[in-house]
């Protein structure tokens, strides 16, 4: 294969794999809105932004404990 068309091929992946992230997102955060606390934006936000966080904060001691 050449270098221009594996080149052309690996822009195309990017460029599918960057759209398939961002519809992802759009749909996780789009059911996010209508599941959790949908009434009260505020309350939903605090809540998404503190489950976040543990489960980042959960995340990061289990990578430390396995080195």
């Amino acid at each position: 294969m050449t270098k221009k068309k594996h080149r052309k091929n690996s822009l195309t992946h990017v460029i599918l794999i960057a759209v398939a992230v961002v519809l992802f997102w759009r749909g996780t955060w789009g059911l996010m809105d209508l599941y959790v606390f949908p009434g009260n934006e505020l309350v939903s936000y605090i809540v998404s932004l503190i489950v976040g966080l543990v489960i980042l904060t959960y995340t990061h001691r289990i990578a430390d404990a396995l080195d």
